[in-house]
């Protein structure tokens, strides 16, 4: 396997993980884990248009059957992603969009850095899937990215005005539960250069619905979404409804992991019940989704709670 795939934790961070790591210790990496596959080996493959990188040979056919849900090519588009830019993915779990974004970005010149939470020391679960998700992007195809440590306490994604754009898929819900939201969101507006942007997809939660403040459900509102992001100094761009999904009534026994690809049908820690009924939930489908985007202003706002 061809060393290509440089994976190095940023100048700012302590840690140099010379040699690949492994886990994303957040409740979301459950869903990750559950369509993770072994990548095909690519010798050479032209993935510099976007619809090439979607439909790169090295993408798994499990992963393939998560386009219809969520719809890549769109999303990537509505984020205005420019490929020969560098592009930060905040936890990225299995590799879902890794697959796409690392090629397409490669193809353009420009730098994918993968940010994951620190992984405690004695944490063999969490540095295995690390080294796993590493392993996977050990090909030419996939070009030389950068792992980066980001979660509570290592507070700092990147160096201030760096990068040109953010994306976080479904992990709002992991920052609210460990507390870390507006610092998360501060760290975004800060790390961006500006006029760059910030692309994120959550589980949506119903607008009437109470809003769990750690969000156990996976669920959050979109209108708290908007807010955490403009309170921290960012512009609200514009949402679509690419990944929305009105099946979803997001009021399911398991949280968002009752739907598919986990589709949990008993207690964290529990026996599986095999008298679930999980086609109920194939139906509806992955999970209603928020797509919004969000821009650093050329001219930066003070974030509210800033002191001069």
């Amino acid at each position: 396997m061809s060393s290509r795939i440089f994976f190095a934790i940023a100048p700012s961070l302590a840690v140099f993980l010379a040699a690949c790591g492994g886990d994303q210790p957040a409740p979301e990496t459950e869903n990750e884990a559950a369509e993770t596959s072994e990548v095909a080996p690519v010798e050479l493959y032209d993935a510099s248009t976007l619809t090439a990188a979607i439909e790169g040979p090295w993408r798994s056919e499990e992963a393939r059957a998560r386009d219809q849900f969520r719809n890549p090519a769109e999303t990537l588009s509505f984020f205005e992603i420019d490929p020969a830019s560098a592009v930060v993915e905040v936890w990225p779990g299995g590799g879902w969009y890794t697959d796409i974004l690392a090629p397409w970005i490669a193809a353009n010149g420009g730098q994918y850095i993968a940010a994951w939470t620190p992984i405690a020391d004695g944490d063999t679960g969490a540095q295995s899937f690390q080294d796993r998700f590493m392993a996977r992007f050990d090909e030419d195809v996939f070009g030389t990215a950068q792992l980066v440590e980001f979660g509570p306490g290592a507070n700092e994604l990147a160096e201030p005005d760096s990068v040109d754009a953010i994306v976080t898929f479904r992990n709002i819900h992991s920052v609210l539960r460990r507390g870390f939201a507006e610092t998360a969101f501060e760290s975004y507006r800060t790390a961006l250069k500006p006029g760059g942007v910030l692309g994120v997809v959550a589980h949506r939660q119903p607008a009437g619905a109470v809003q769990d403040p750690r969000a156990s459900n996976g669920y959050v509102q979109q209108d708290y979404v908007i807010a955490l992001a403009t309170e921290a100094g960012l512009e609200f761009v514009g949402s679509s409804e690419i990944n929305a999904n009105s099946a979803d009534t997001a009021d399911h026994p398991f949280g968002v992991w009752t739907l598919p690809p986990v589709l949990r049908n008993a207690a964290f820690g529990e026996e599986a019940d095999p008298d679930f009924d999980s086609e109920r939930y194939r139906a509806i489908g992955e999970s209603d989704r928020m797509t919004l985007l969000f821009r650093r202003p050329d001219a930066d706002v003070t974030p509210a709670g800033d002191s001069e």
